[in-house]
This record gives C-alpha cells, structure tokens and sequence, in this order.
C-alpha cells in the first residue's frame, strides 16, 4: 500500500473560497465515480459554501468534553475505518482540542496519508510558520495557528486559490464571508487594501518559489541542460564599457514585458583579458542594475563565450542581451568576436539580442591582450606551424624553378619559427628553429644533400640563423608572460576594486561576501570558520552552498585569515596563482564579521544611551514634579500645626484632602516610575489569566471623576488572556490621559469589540488630537503633547502602558477619532471559547475560525490557541 497524494488549496486571504473550491473539486470528484468524502469541513456559516457540503457524504465528527464544554474534531479513526479514496480536511493549521487524537490536524492529515488515503487540505498563507514574522508585521496580528512549511512543501499538489483585493473587499461587503455586523470592522481593520495586496504578493511569490523549486527538482532527476522558458530570466554580458548601461535599461525594459521577469548583469573576466574594463564603470553598472531591481555577477572564465553561456544555463536563463561589438572592421580577423560567437553557439532555448548603441565600431581603446596560459588548440598550432610549416616550405622551394639565395631562403624559414613562438611558445618556436637549420643545411647550402657545410660563409649563416630564431622565440615568448602577468593583475584589480567598494558601502553581508567568492571561483560551498584558541574546535561563523567544510583540513582549498579565523572552500584545488585573490576575500570576510559585531556592539550602546537618557529625564522630573506635591502636603502639614491660627473644621478638612490629594499623586507618580523601572530592566513578568474585560476596565475607571467616562463591554464579549493587574494599570494610564485631554463637558468613550482572534479595548475622546507625525512620540518616556503644565505628570502613563500591554502579547495604537480627537486602541487576545452557544459577534463569528474554539488553560502559550483566521 503506497502513500496517499496531498492537494493542497493555498488562499492568498482569509475568504477568498478555498474551502468553496475545495469542495467544488469533491463534487467533480463524486460526478466521475470517485470515492470521495468529508473528513472535516468548516463552512463559517457561509451560505454558499455551506450548500456545497449537499450531496457529499460526511463522516461524523468525534464529540470532544472539555472543561465543561462539547466541541467537535474530525475522527481520525472513523475516516481511516471508513476508507476512502478521497478525504476533505479543511483547515491544515487548525489545533485540536486537548484530548484529540493529535495536536495538530496536519497531524491527522499525515496518517490519513500514510494509511494511503489521498487529501484534499486547504490553509492560508499567513498560517505558514516561516511567514509568521513578516505576517505579523504587514497586519499587526500575530498568527497562533501555524503548519510547517515542510508540510506544504511536500504536498503532490499546490493551487493558489487569489482574488484581487478591491474584489475581497466587494464579496465582504456583500456578507458572503462575515455577518453583516462585523463587517465594517474587518474591512477598517485586518482586510485593509494595503494589507490584502501584501499578502496576495506573499502568496505569488511563494508559490512561484515552490513552482520554481518543482521545475528545478524536475530538469536535475531527467539531466536536462536546455532552457525551458517558463520565467524570463535575462543575463546581460557586460565588458566593463560605456554601452554597458544601455544593455542594462535594455534588459530591464525586456524584464518588465513578462511577470516576474529577472535581469541578471554578468561580467566575465578571463586571465588573459578580454577588455580593458573600468572598475569606476563597473561599479556604476552595478549600482544601475540593483536599483533596477537586478542582481550583479563577477565571474572569471577563460573562455568568454563558453563561460557567459555556462551562466546564462546554469540559472535557467532565457535570453541574453549583448551589445553591438566596438571592434573595428579589421579587427573582425583575429575572429568572430563574443557576441557572434554566443548567437552561434547558444541553440534553440536562448534568445540572443544584440543591441546597438554608440560606441559600436569606435574601438576598444586598448588591443586584446594575448597570455602566455595557451589553450591546447594554440600550442598543437605552434607544434604544427614549427614542424609540418618549414617541411612544406622546403618542399615548395625545391620544386619551384627560383634561386632565391641562401639569405632569403633563411629569412622565410625564419617567419616560421616566428610564427610558431606567436602560436605555441617557446619549445615549439625552438622546435622550428632546429628543423629549419637542419633542412637549411640539407636542401640549400652546398654540398647538397649533405649535412656538411663547404663555405665557411654559410656556416655563419646557419649559426646566426639558429641564433636569431632561439632570440625571437625567447623575446616573443618573454613578451606573452609578461602580457598574461599584466592582464591577470589587471582581472584581479578589478575583482578587488568591486570588493573593495561593495565593502566600504556597507552593501555587503558576510552571507553574501562569501556567495561571491563561491561565484568567482566556481565552488560548491564557502565556509568562514573561527575558534576562540588554539586547542578550541572550529566553529562555523557563516557558510553559503550546500555542504560547507566543518573544518579547514577538511576543505578543498584553505586559506587562513589569522590564528582564529580560516576561510574553507570545497568544490575544486584552486591554482597558487588564484590565492593572492582568495586572501583579499578572507582579509574582507574577515572585516565584514568584525563589522557586524561592532555594529551589535553599537546596537547595545544605543540601548545603554537610551537608558542614560531615561535616568537624566528621571532625575529632571524628580526635582520638579515629584517636589510640587510634596511642597503642597508640606505647606498643608505646617499649617495644621500651627499654634498662631484656629482652623475651622471646614478648613482643616480643606487641608487634610490637600494632603491626601497631594499623597495620592506622589503615589501614582512614584508607581508610573517603579513601573518604568521593570520595563527597562525587563523584569515584568505577566500571570496570564483567562478574565473578563468587565472585571477590569471598571475598576481601571476609579481615578477618573464621576462621569467622565462611558463604559461599553458588551456581555457576549470573548473573554480575554491577561495579567489582570497590569491590565488595570494600563487602562487607568490610558483613561486618565484622556479625561485629562478631552473637552469639556464631552465625556470619554470606553467600548470593546471582537475582531478574529483579538478583542480591542477603544478610548476615545474628542479632545484637540494628535499629528500623525507625533502619534509614535507620544509613547515615549517622559513624553507631554502640547501645552501640558508641569506637574501634570512626569509624561510615563502612555509609555507604561504600552509596556504593560505588549508585555501580556497585546497592542497599543493611536488613531484619530473621527470628527476630531484621539482613539487609543488597545488590542488583546481572546480566549478560546467563551461560551459555545455565543452569538455570532462573537470572536469566531468574525474570523471565520470554527465555532467550537477551546479556552486555553490559564498562563497557555499563545500557540496553544485552537483559533485561526482562515
């Protein structure tokens, strides 16, 4: 019995009609035949989606007791009894109720699949564990309920279920996804335009990733070398030119034809030069592409064409961009030229364009330098113009009726040993220069035939001959290692420089440093190793590619930075030549790590100098605000002692609530600072408990006066996962400032709502508001807006309070109440379940998370919730 298949439907958003298409593809199913079943399926109570479920057989749910309530979970044993070819499980992120079979329901999924049953599953992109973050930070709530990444990934089967935002927001409004009650809220709230096209990009790129990884997964099992165009990938061959920035906007512009198009600009710079690049220019090209959106590569390759087309397969490209040669036209006979030689040779699966601009046919400005490291080609040429060439020169001289005479006999034997230096070096030059002598000797100088000389004349000849050819070959071969010196230095100048200046930018990462070496030395895998002695084992500070070397005498190639730190690369042995490069990267790896702990050094000596702020604005509010109630109850206490005056009972009591009043505010005072205290220090500790909002918030409104506050909790209101202490702390904070600011006459507002997952507290008041700019600030230690008088406060209740708050998992925010004023908005989370029979404005009614969510049990990690948008 094989494994069951896994299809998963993957929505971009909360109701964009995964479980719609989900059960629409069941019905299919059902329609050809197919044994095909309702595992568990969550219809929200969604109208449409709910008249779906007809006609689909269902098996019963398994009935769930917990603290005192029943909730249902689908029964794993019944469907494995059961079956099925076919099983619909909603919900892949869902938690179980304590007591089930699993956690997780994706855990149920993984028996049902390894019992051989094939599943249909949807989730939502937000509930993915590695997207948690980011989710996090385009919505502002934190997602409770994940699945694995691994889990999706090795689904069979992955359909993005999208829809475009304005068309979400239209189907919302409609009340086919949540109650009408609830609308306005989650439209104002989570499924704000900005956020729904954040997660719907998410989602595409996720997705085209995991299509990405398929297609590679596929090319790699079957061997396949060829381009399959299914992503516009364009590499741009760049020489280090002027025209270099047009091929960019070039490619760029090709890019922006196709979705999800990438332009990936390449300069490849071989050891014996292929032009006389700009390192100015070439940086310029790279700032260019990377504000194109593009990405840049320095590779080293002694073929250029062969290297540039190894690049553009080996990342699946689909054209190349090339510009218009500068050669001039007689240039055209040393050969074809790069850009010929890649239309030629690049096949069916890539497109070349060759794009015309300015500079073409004005010259390189510097001849192609030629080097001394000869392909096999170039020395078997010099082999066979050395040999085979004065063998057929004799054989033409002797049978052509011309008595050149001896000298020019020589000089013609003496082209070809020249030649051949210019094609092989120096041992076939020196070749050519023995067998020359030699047939000079037999074919031409009297006595022929013979290898004897009779004018002494000829026998000078032959000897400065031989020696003229031993001189030129040498000179010649002299000259193309001192041009291949030259131009690996200069290839190597020029891989500094753009080191050098990605450095000194601040543009590279370690993790990306060393992908660049990977690149230019064409390895599998890069590793910065380091340890803290001599006798310490190494440890690994950063790695790219797959495999890195755990070890330096475990690498390929090691080059040590220092005592402590090594640079291991594997893939290949590098020649001796390459490590004077290889040491300028470990020198800069080495930087790079040393500037990333300075800039965490920085980071904590930023915290520091924060907290040395916070003392001096403590130790400024101490010598006024703290003092101005303690004159007062001074002033008061010596009143009441004095013998000269008799107070009346009116008077003394006048005095006695000055006093009370003034101990009062030294108490709140002096608390908002104990308070700010344990923040800074991180020494606030929540006892989360599963409460009301009802047995807080009014008692939090006991400092305000009577009637400056209008409370709002309805009864049907989830309860909530807090510290009940800090919570009352916090909305006294959050009240007392808004009396403080409202208008006269115009009490403050205290109401509380459900939104999904979360319950949110509103102040609001109609006082004169805050700027946008300074809506931030105002949450700041020892912060007063406006005109605020000193000894209204020491500017700590905004900031305490939103310690308190994200200190329990919750939010605090400020927005502008409609008509004029401030609306702090206080944002917590609910608990699982208040009551299963609630009515629909209740938590789950929004999110659309199933009906029967759980309480957590009190002091519960926020995982443990069994509530999820979906």
């Amino acid at each position: 019995m094989g494994r069951g298949k896994l299809r998963i439907y993957l929505g971009a958003a909360p109701g964009v009609g995964k479980t719609y298409a989900m059960l629409s593809e069941a019905h299919r199913r059902v329609e050809r035949g197919g044994d095909c079943v309702v595992g568990f399926v969550e219809h929200h109570d969604r109208p449409r989606t709910e008249v779906m479920l007809h006609g689909l057989e269902q098996v019963p749910r398994r009935t769930l007791e917990y603290r005192g309530a029943e909730f249902t979970e689908m029964d794993v044993d019944a469907v494995l009894a059961r079956r099925p070819a076919v099983a619909l499980v909603d919900e892949l992120a869902h938690t179980n109720v304590p007591g089930s079979r699993n956690a997780k329901r994706w855990q149920d999924v993984e028996e049902l699949l390894a019992a051989g049953v094939d599943v249909i599953s949807t989730v939502n992109i937000q509930h993915l564990e590695s997207l948690g973050d980011v989710v996090e930070s385009i919505t502002g709530v934190r997602q409770k309920e994940t699945v694995p990444d691994e889990v999706v990934r090795r689904a069979d089967q992955i359909e993005l279920v999208d829809m475009s935002p304005q068309a979400l927001r239209r189907r919302m409004a409609h009340g086919n996804v949540y109650k009408p009650d609830k609308v306005d809220a989650a439209l104002s709230n989570y499924f704000r335009p900005g956020n729904l096209t954040a997660l719907r990009e998410l989602a595409l790129l996720w997705t085209a990733d995991r299509v990405d990884e398929y297609l590679q997964q596929y090319r790699g099992e079957h061997n396949i070398r060829s381009t399959w165009q299914a992503r516009e990938r364009i590499v741009v061959g760049l020489t280090g030119g002027p025209e270099g920035r047009t091929l960019i906007r070039r490619a760029a512009r090709l890019a922006e034809k196709g979705a999800g198009g990438e332009v990936l600009a390449v300069y490849i710079a071989r050891s014996d030069g292929l032009t006389a690049a700009s390192p100015k220019e070439l940086a310029v090209q790279r700032t260019l592409v990377e504000d194109l959106g593009g990405t840049f590569h320095h590779v080293i390759g002694d073929d250029i064409p062969a290297a540039l087309l190894e690049f553009a397969r080996g990342v699946n490209a689909t054209q190349i961009v090339l510009g218009s040669s500068r050669r001039k036209t007689w240039q055209y006979m040393l050969g074809p030229g790069v850009g010929a030689t890649v239309a030629r040779e690049s096949g069916p699966d890539l497109d070349v364009h060759i794009v015309t601009h300015e500079e073409a046919a004005k010259g390189r400005g510097l001849p192609v330098a030629r080097g001394a490291r000869l392909g096999r080609s170039r020395r078997l040429a010099g082999w066979l113009v050395g040999l085979a060439g004065p063998a057929l020169l004799t054989l033409l001289l002797t049978n052509v009726d011309a008595d050149l005479g001896l000298a020019n006999d020589m000089l013609l034997f003496l082209a070809l040993t020249v030649a051949a230096a210019l094609l092989g070096g120096l041992l076939p030059a020196l070749a050519s220069a023995a067998f020359g002598s030699l047939l000079l000797n037999w074919f031409f100088t009297p006595p022929i035939h013979r290898i004897t000389i009779a004018d002494p004349k000829n026998i000078v000849a032959i000897v400065v001959f031989f020696g003229v050819a031993m001189s030129v070959a040498s000179v010649v071969d002299l000259a193309a290692r001192r041009t291949h010196q030259a131009a690996r230095l200069r290839a190597e100048s020029e891989t500094l420089s753009l080191l050098a200046g990605s450095v000194l930018r601040g543009e590279t990462t370690l993790e990306a440093l060393l992908e660049r070496v990977r690149e230019t030395f064409s390895m599998e895998s890069v590793a910065l190793l380091e340890r803290a002695g001599d006798v310490e084992p190494w440890t690994c500070a950063a790695s790219v590619g797959p495999h890195p070397a755990e070890r330096p005498e475990d690498a390929d190639v090691d080059m040590p930075v220092n005592d402590r730190l090594a640079l291991a690369l594997t893939g290949r042995v590098l020649p001796a030549e390459d490590r004077r490069v290889l040491g300028a990267f470990a020198a800069q790896a080495a930087v790079v790590l040393d500037r990333q702990r300075l800039v965490d050094e920085a980071e904590d000596a930023r915290k520091q100098a924060e907290g040395n702020k916070i003392r001096t604005s403590l130790l400024a509010a101490v010598s006024h605000d703290l003092r101005t109630p303690l004159a007062g109850i001074k002033a008061a206490v010596s009143s009441l002692r004095s013998d000269d005056v008799e107070w009346s009972e009116e008077d003394v009591a006048a005095l006695l609530e000055g006093i009370e009043d003034g101990a009062d505010r030294l108490d709140h005072l002096v608390g908002n600072l104990l308070d700010m205290s344990r923040l800074q220090t991180g020494t606030v500790t929540p006892l989360i408990r599963v409460i009301d909002l009802d047995e807080v918030v009014p008692m939090a409104l006991g400092g305000v006066p009577d009637g400056s506050a209008e409370l709002d909790i309805p009864e049907t209101l989830p309860m909530v996962q807090v510290d009940k202490g800090l919570l009352e702390r916090a909305v006294a904070n959050i009240v007392e400032n808004a009396v403080k600011y409202s208008s006269d006459g115009v009490p403050v507002a205290v109401a509380a709502s459900a939104l999904g997952d979360r319950v949110e507290l509103r102040v609001v008041d109609r006082g004169p508001g805050v700027p946008d700019e300074s809506k931030d600030g105002i949450f700041e230690p020892f912060q007063r807006f406006g005109d605020a008088p000193r000894g209204a406060g020491v500017g700590l209740g905004l900031a305490v309070a939103r310690g308190f708050v994200e200190a329990m998992g919750g939010t605090i925010t400020a927005e502008d109440t409609p008509g004029g004023g401030l609306t702090m908005v206080l944002t917590l989370r609910a608990a699982r379940g208040r009551d299963p029979s609630a009515p629909a404005d209740s938590a789950a009614a929004v999110s659309g998370a199933p009906a029967h969510s759980v309480p957590a049990e009190p002091g519960a990690p926020a995982d443990s919730s069994a509530q999820a948008v979906s």
